[in-house]
């Protein structure tokens, strides 16, 4: 068997199988000489059966454990009730069973093993090896851990006293019965109903003998299985399963069962699978009489590519928008033949299923016709005439007659014969008795697909002359992204990308030709006299010019400006039917912003309770002043205009006030999924997007914005220092915490610079944060209202902080536990950038940390520090979380995020 990257017929139409070479001595032509079965095939898969298998064990072992930890009235009845059923057993049966078992559990698996051998399955015995030594190890580590940090009451459910030392306990987990199971299930014991049986008859036995007996408990034999499944699982995912895809041998054979005569067989490459699943592998097969066959073949392995993917879009999209994930070999070759004979007798032109057959457990044989000709893809321009196009939609057409959906009409599926005849091809993934979604997500796919190739105006010209201006336009609800072929969504990001790239240099362009012809104009203007003084530059004149480059700029940016492909097909049907609906169908059941939204609630949830559950609140609402809480909710909510203000500093366009200031209540809610620095950044930066700043200006504002930040908060950290150094002394001797914050910096800085790893991670990125800022800062420069209010908000920002902490110290304090403002300054300073660089969610547990070490340095004893930090904390950060949620869903839906 050869195999090749084309197919045969791509370009010379379908010769006779006497002009083939392979065809000249057809009594040569045996199965037993068919060479290069399959040279492309790897020797090991990652099966995501496999994976699924491991999250469930492990699921279980969690629920286990749970059931152990909450349940131990459960878990104890159970215990006695075993234990005074199994008590009743005979003597001389329990002592056989023990016998049997203790010798099986070793005999088993070295017979198992001896049979592989002499079958030359090596590789699977070295799989379950490793199975075995992986799981031993995890029982040691659980019995390690069961003995030293599990709570009581799941020790108590895995052990026991031991029957010959009350003083011990036995072990929580088999340390010889976990490796078994684990071998046994990676060697593939499971799949031989024999070796089965005897596998079962063993466990039960010995699960018998030690509950008997008292040296283990129920829920320890479980767990027991548990960890060797699961890492048995664990190590074939791993390390991959050995391949029993069906070789081109096996395929020549199967073609013979089925009553043809194979003479050989040239793979033929298909391409990539979609997010529909794969397509099989295909050949192509001269007959010693007769013509040509085309057979798929698909197995297992190739059914599993894509799983994944397809798990996702069956619980992002509703479920019209994608057929199921999980399909039986069985289910897909009967789909597929029912799909063929559907397409047939409907009218369209597709591939003739003359046989089917069953190629071993693990794939299927789907025989067709040959068909030869070209894909649509590999068509060159000229040769795409309207009549082909027509063509195809009168196929697609016959199609929808019978209420059959392709579903996948991209290039490579629409096929064109010698004779320039349209033959629609992988009708395996389609569906019969379709709804009008699914007819129309088909009519769109295949109006993009045309205009990838011929335009929009073309395709959709051919779309009206074939189906009519009505069932055109009501496609276009589905003429979004999402409703696309995976390969089609990724043709269109990678002409998205090649647009901007077009747009960016003309606006570069524009920017240098402006320049040049500004330096031209002050060359023409100069005075050849060079004692005489240049006079200074006149402000209006440079506003002037600066107005005239950003008139260019944009006259630029106006005239490279193209319009993506779906908006000139929705422009191109409009043209014909203006009251045609253009509202996106909601296809999505759920969106990724929907899921962090809920996971980002999960997540702040589980924080603020543990943040919560060590605090007596009795004592604090008690002893609390009301006034200085409510003084601190006033500075907590003034920060948010603040913080408004210190962006908006830095963007010249205008932007309006109040959604500025619901963006940041918004980020709020954005913190506690993110590390403080980067989730604002990203929300900032998405918000000036929305307000019609460009997107590179946008961060460059925002870059801007944190570089300024970043340096008013290293003054006022340097002069707040000076000051608390000096409070007590009257030279200007600066306090021990700033010199040992300068030299850890000092020393982080060194570092950093001399490792080469970390000094390019940094300069990347500080490079991509701030590409645009210093650009960005001179348009900023020429507007000093803006420099004003810019650099105002982040003081004001700093101070309605700094008196919101006080304020929260003054609440559970008195005059004998104050402290100065320039101290509390220096601590919350100090702690609002650990922080920042902290990973977790809005700095959750560094800050505390920072902050309350701090407060009890300068002075303020624990027992004030502690719900100071609380009280400062919740108004801050957790408090904030529930408005900045209502927030970031009302930017939402008005498109302002």
């Amino acid at each position: 068997m050869k195999q090749q990257g084309a197919h045969p017929e791509d370009t010379e139409g379908t010769p006779d199988a006497s002009s083939r070479p392979d065809t000249a001595e057809p009594e040569t032509a045996h199965i037993d000489e068919v060479e290069g079965d399959e040279p492309l095939l790897p020797a090991r898969v990652h099966r995501p059966s496999d994976l699924m298998r491991l999250l469930a064990g492990v699921l279980a072992v969690v629920l286990l454990l749970a059931i152990a930890a909450f349940a131990h009235g459960t878990t104890s009845g159970l215990e006695q009730d075993i234990n005074k059923g199994t008590g009743q057993a005979p003597d001389l049966l329990i002592k056989i069973a023990g016998l049997a078992s203790s010798i099986a559990i070793l005999l088993v698996p070295v017979a198992f093993a001896i049979e592989r051998l002499i079958k030359r399955d090596g590789l699977r015995i070295a799989d379950g090896v490793l199975a075995a030594v992986l799981a031993h190890g995890v029982t040691l580590a659980t019995d390690l851990w069961v003995a030293r940090a599990a709570p009581d009451s799941i020790q108590e459910a895995l052990t026991q006293p031991s029957p010959g030392d009350i003083h011990a306990l036995t072990d929580p987990v088999h340390g010889y019965l976990a490796p078994v199971i684990a071998y046994m299930t990676a060697v593939g014991m499971s799949r031989r109903p024999r070796w089965r049986a005897v596998l079962w008859v063993v466990l039960l036995l010995d699960a018998f003998s030690m509950l008997v007996t008292g040296y283990t408990t129920p829920f320890s034999i479980i767990l027991t299985v548990l960890i060797g499944w699961t890492v048995a699982y664990g190590t074939l995912y791993a390390v991959g399963s050995p391949n029993v895809r069906p070789t081109g041998r096996t395929l020549m054979a199967g073609l013979q069962t089925v009553g043809f005569h194979p003479v050989t067989a040239s793979r033929v490459e298909s391409g990539d699978a979609s997010e529909t699943g794969d397509r099989g592998r295909r050949y192509f097969v001269t007959l010693e009489d007769g013509p040509p066959l085309d057979v798929t073949v698909v197995d297992r392995e190739q059914q599993a590519q894509g799983f994944f993917y397809r798990a996702w879009r069956n619980l992002a999209l509703r479920g019209f928008a994608t057929r199921s994930s999980l399909q039986s070999l069985r289910q897909a070759l009967e789909q597929e033949a029912l799909l063929a004979y559907a397409a047939i007798a409907a009218g369209a032109n597709a591939p003739k299923l003359i046989a089917t057959s069953e190629l071993g457990p693990d794939a299927v044989m789907l025989v067709y016709e040959h068909s030869g000709g070209r894909t649509l893809d590999s068509l060159p321009d000229e040769e795409i005439t309207d009549d082909l196009l027509r063509d195809t939609w009168r196929q697609v057409q016959a199609l929808q007659s019978r209420r059959i959906a392709h579903r996948r009409l991209v290039g490579d599926a629409i096929l064109v014969d010698r004779s320039g005849t349209v033959i629609l091809t992988d009708l395996r993934v389609g569906e019969i008795a379709a709804g009008d979604l699914l007819l129309r997500m088909d009519t769109s796919q295949l109006l993009v697909t045309l205009g990838l190739r011929v335009g929009a105006e073309r395709a959709v010209a051919s779309a009206l002359s074939v189906l009519g201006p009505d069932t055109v336009a009501d496609c276009l609800p589905m003429l979004q992204p999402i409703a696309l072929s995976r390969s089609t969504r990724g043709t269109l990001r990678r002409l998205a990308r090649e647009r901007a790239e077009r747009e960016r240099e003309a606006v570069l362009d524009a920017s240098r030709q402006s320049k040049a012809g500004r330096a031209e104009q002050d060359a023409g203007e100069a005075v050849p006299d060079k004692a005489d003084k240049p006079d200074k530059p006149d402000k209006k004149a440079v506003r002037a010019e600066q107005r005239a480059e950003k008139r260019a700029l944009d006259e630029a940016m106006d005239e490279a400006r193209e319009e993506d492909l779906l908006s000139q097909i929705r422009h191109e049907v409009l043209r014909i039917r203006p009251q045609a609906p253009v509202e996106p169908a909601r296809l999505e059941r759920v969106r990724p912003r929907t899921l962090i939204s809920f996971i980002a609630g999960a997540i702040g949830a589980y924080f603020l309770l543990t943040q919560l559950t060590h605090i007596e609140f009795g004592p604090l609402i008690a002893n609390a002043e009301w006034g200085w809480v409510a003084a601190a909710v006033l500075f907590s909510a003034a920060s948010y205009v603040a913080a408004a203000m210190a962006l908006l500093g830095f963007v010249p366009e205008r932007v309006p006030f109040p959604r500025t200031v619901a963006a940041q209540v918004a980020g709020s809610f954005v913190k506690i999924v993110a590390p403080a620095a980067v989730g604002g950044v990203a929300l900032n930066t998405r918000f000036l997007q929305r307000a019609g700043v460009r997107p590179g200006l946008a961060v460059a504002s925002v870059g801007a914005s944190q570089l300024f930040g970043l340096g008013c908060h290293i003054l006022m950290l340097l002069s707040f220092g000076y000051l608390t150094g000096t409070e007590k002394t009257p030279s200007l001797t600066p306090s021990r915490t700033v010199i040992g914050g300068l030299l850890t910096v000092a020393v982080l800085v060194l570092v950093v610079t001399s490792v080469p790893f970390l000094r390019k991670f940094v300069v990347t990125r500080v490079r991509s944060l701030f590409a645009g800022v210093v650009p960005r800062m001179l348009d900023v420069l020429q507007r000093p209202q803006k420099l004003v209010t810019g650099i105002g908000g982040m003081l004001l920002l700093t101070a309605c902080f700094v008196m919101c902490l006080d304020a929260s110290i003054r609440a559970f304090g008195d005059d004998t536990t104050s402290v100065s403002i320039a101290s509390v300054a220096v601590v919350f300073l100090a702690g609002n950038a650990l922080g920042s660089a902290a990973p977790t969610p809005g700095g959750v547990g560094a800050v505390e940390a920072t902050l309350t070490v701090g407060l009890i340095a300068v002075g303020l004893p624990k027992e004030v520090a502690a719900p100071a930090v609380l009280l400062f904390r919740l108004l801050t950060l957790w408090l904030p979380v529930l408005p900045g949620w209502l927030a970031f869903n009302h930017l939402t839906r008005k498109a302002a995020l």
